[in-house]
């Protein structure tokens, strides 16, 4: 029996693959986050989606990354890194390490454990030892095992959904 909502593609689409990934994926509600790292001496970081749990005994998270990121000589060459989960009320944090290179100036962040850059006023933040670098093609997979961390001021979290920021609402059901 088959779906009347799914087509079946036995060769990729006119165009390819590429369009139907980014689309498939834009319809995907991720959380958005900050990472942060120093490298010799100068702050580096950059939002992102990407971040997961990896495990909880010992505590890991993961995350992925363009290495053509201007973040990647740091995230490849130094052993620590800062995730900030953010809130709501974090959207223009969001906005500044996503848009511009203007992202250390002013006093919204300060030298954290091992020297990483650490974002005030965030839902969370943790920073970890990487403990590997996977690169695949331009893209590298990192994990982390969690060294120190905070929970802050708690809020609605900040997701990334259809190419634009947005808030969970509740449904009626109720687990």
């Amino acid at each position: 029996m088959s779906n009347p909502g799914i087509a079946a593609h036995a060769t990729p689409p006119p165009g390819g693959l590429a369009e139907p990934f980014r689309e498939v994926f834009r319809r995907h509600a991720a959380g958005v986050c900050i990472l942060t790292a120093m490298y010799d001496g100068v702050p580096y970081g950059f939002t992102a989606t990407s971040v997961a749990s990896l495990s909880a005994d010992p505590p890991r998270f993961s995350f992925n990354m363009a290495r053509s990121s201007s973040s990647w000589p740091a995230v490849a060459n130094t052993n620590f890194v800062g995730v900030h989960m953010l809130s709501t009320e974090n959207e223009g944090l969001a906005n500044r390490f996503a848009r511009t290179k203007d992202r250390f100036t002013g006093d919204h962040w300060e030298p954290g454990p091992e020297g990483v850059p650490i974002l005030r006023d965030v839902a969370g933040w943790l920073v970890g030892r990487i403990s590997m670098r996977l690169s695949f093609e331009n893209n590298a997979v990192v994990v982390a095992e969690v060294v120190s961390g905070s929970i802050g001021p708690d809020g609605a979290p900040l997701l990334y959904h259809g190419g634009s920021y947005g808030t969970p609402t509740a449904t009626d059901y109720v687990i």
